[in-house]
């Protein structure tokens, strides 16, 4: 096939002006198609359930913005661990990076949330309420009626319904199932934010799986692009072979390769794309057209594999290699730098937090009897996810009076207390500093906590 048919021919979700190419994408069965069901059915299960499993009193995952708080399988954040999300997110992206490496735009195509949820829920939905791609397609080239009104009805009311359950989801990550039941049973002005969250989400979803759909992967998602420059001739994609294809023609044709021009791997592509027209940044390495082209094969008794995972040396018949430089430096950053970084900073993360804090206005008062005082607050935050006692006193016997307004402060799990307290200097006293001791109930660890103490001079 020459240069200019190819381009003649390509495939897309957008016709040649850039106006919109609604891909209507066929059903397809096989041994790809069965394992991204079960990965679909477990992400969305996980993403389902872990608002309900509690750990150490808490959900699993609970981002509680409100209180600062962060509940992580049992291991509780404040504001100050902020920076962990650093080493967290750059080592998932450097992750991402290998895996991209690897197997091209793996990610993509099982386990991206707009993939996910756009295949294993909304095109469902779709496909029970308007039957197969032919069907669709017919009626919706065809004029409004009652079997295309209501289907069509019925249908966004499904998207509706399930856009919200999916937004109600999200946000009971950051308010708890429990909050977010509270909020559901009360006036939507009572929880103003949580409400509008919802209301956007919901909309957002909405017209995203609706209507947007593969756009997002092709328009917005800028990962696409980025895997021209994170793959290589040597990393495994979905490829056609071309030297066993072409020249394309029918089965009983002595002179044509393998493949029968039946259409069929671009009928079930959610971008719309030919993949016969090589690597594009539409695909995003779903695998529906290995099983559709393996699908014909079997039928024509001729050996599956025409489209298939390779790299782009082995589909031209080169040698392959696994280990090379950019390989190396990916899993290098993803896993020697800053996953180990992270994971040193969550082995470092303490039971809790203890700092001594001068309290605003004069930094010192003379009584009458000459004494010298100054006001302190402690902040003691528990990490932890249950409940703590901790003892706050002098570390030394300095000769100084310590009036400590909580000595023994209970908090509860991820709960901070701010404890006052007013220190007293004779006039013949010397020390020009304080040092206090706040330990833990059942723990060994003692935070040493210190301040200069102001006097006239």
């Amino acid at each position: 096939m020459t240069e200019k048919a190819k381009f003649e021919k390509v495939a897309s979700s957008l016709h040649s002006d850039g106006r919109r190419n609604y891909v209507q994408p066929a059903d397809v069965k096989g041994r790809f198609a069965t394992s991204r069901k079960g990965i679909f059915a477990l992400l969305i299960g996980i993403y389902v359930l872990l608002p309900w499993v509690q750990i150490g009193g808490h959900p699993a995952v609970f981002l509680d913005i409100a209180a600062r708080r962060f509940y992580l399988f049992g291991a509780t954040f404040n504001a100050q661990d902020t920076f962990l999300l650093f080493f967290l997110l750059s080592g998932i992206g450097f992750a991402l990076f290998v895996a991209t490496a690897v197997f091209g735009r793996v990610w993509c195509g099982y386990a991206c949330p707009q993939t996910v949820f756009l295949e294993g829920v909304f095109r469902r939905i779709e496909r029970w309420i308007e039957g197969p791609r032919a069907k669709r397609i017919r009626r919706n080239a065809g004029p409004m009626n009652f079997d295309k009104f209501w289907r069509k009805t019925l249908k966004h009311i499904a998207f509706f319904l399930m856009s919200t359950t999916v937004a109600h989801i999200f946000i009971s990550y950051f308010v708890s199932l429990p909050g977010l039941w509270k909020m559901m049973q009360e006036s939507p002005l009572n929880n103003i934010s949580a409400f509008l969250w919802v209301f956007i989400l919901t909309g957002i979803m909405y017209f995203n799986f609706a209507w947007f759909r593969e756009q997002m992967c092709v328009i917005i998602c800028p990962y696409g692009r980025l895997q021209s420059v994170m793959t290589d001739l040597d990393t495994i994609i979905i490829g056609y072979d071309e030297g066993r294809g072409e020249p394309r023609g029918k089965k009983s044709d002595p002179d044509a390769g393998d493949c029968v021009d039946c259409g069929r791997c671009t009928a079930v592509c959610p971008t719309g794309i030919d993949i016969r027209n090589g690597l594009q940044l539409d695909c995003i390495g779903c695998a529906a057209c290995v099983d559709a082209c393996d699908e014909i094969m079997v039928k024509l008794k001729r050996k599956p594999g025409l489209v298939r995972y390779d790299s782009q040396h082995g589909l031209r018949g080169e040698r392959k290699k696994f280990w090379r430089p950019r390989l190396a430096l990916y899993g290098f950053l993803a896993a020697v730098g800053l996953v180990v970084a992270f994971f040193f900073g969550l082995q470092s993360h303490e039971e809790f937090e203890a700092n001594l804090l001068r309290l605003g206005g004069t930094p010192y008062l003379v009584e009458d009897d000459g004494r010298i005082q100054n006001l302190f607050e402690i902040h003691v935050v528990n990490k932890k996810s249950k409940s703590h006692t901790y003892e706050i006193k002098p570390s030394t016997d300095d000769g100084l009076e310590y009036v400590i307004a909580i000595p023994n402060p209970t908090l509860k799990g991820g709960q901070g207390m701010r404890v006052p307290m007013f220190i007293y200097s004779s006039p013949s006293n010397t020390v020009d500093s304080i040092h206090l001791d706040v330990s833990q109930d059942d723990s060994d660890t003692v935070h040493k906590v210190s301040a200069p103490f102001l006097r006239p001079r």
